[in-house]
């Protein structure tokens, strides 16, 4: 049974630089330190551009895995979609989008996935990845808030 996740962020910047943070891989490392989250593969930092791959090693859930997955969709500043293309996960797509919101950008995640396994993954989606997968994206929502925070107190700093 296939997961849907929908989650909204306001970020303290406008839709550019929220585009930009976004698919900062150095940004994502930082958010992921709990996981000892580390690249192994494809682009090594910086901002990932449409059409690049990115392959991830990390331990979640106690458990070791490498995750490689491809900017699918790429239209600056306001989507992109990445989606693993080798991985844990049957299917894994996230797509982040970008609008104005007052003063700042409304990032809104919706993520879809499926779990492998046949029944036993989707029992293991219900009772431990949804919540598991919802709390990993506010976490990282959290950083790059506290990102935007910087960047904009540093556009407004008059030295």
């Amino acid at each position: 049974m296939t997961v849907h996740l929908h989650l909204e962020t306001v970020l303290p910047v406008g839709a550019d630089t929220a585009f930009d943070l976004a698919r900062d891989l150095d940004a994502h490392l930082d958010s992921m330190r709990s996981s000892g989250e580390r690249i192994v593969g494809g682009r090594g930092g910086g901002r990932i551009e449409e059409g690049e791959h990115v392959a991830w090693r990390a331990r979640h859930l106690g458990l070791p895995f490498t995750l490689v997955s491809r900017i699918t969709e790429f239209e600056r500043p306001t989507i992109f979609v990445d989606e693993e293309i080798a991985g844990p996960f049957r299917r894994l797509r996230h797509e982040h989008r970008f609008s104005a919101h007052g003063d700042g950008c409304l990032m809104t995640d919706d993520i879809v996935f499926d779990a492998p396994f046949g029944f036993v993954g989707r029992i293991s989606e219900r009772l431990v990845l949804e919540h598991y997968m919802r709390e990993l994206i506010v976490s990282r929502n959290r950083h790059l808030v506290i990102a935007a925070r910087r960047i904009a107190a540093d556009v407004t700093d008059p030295r």
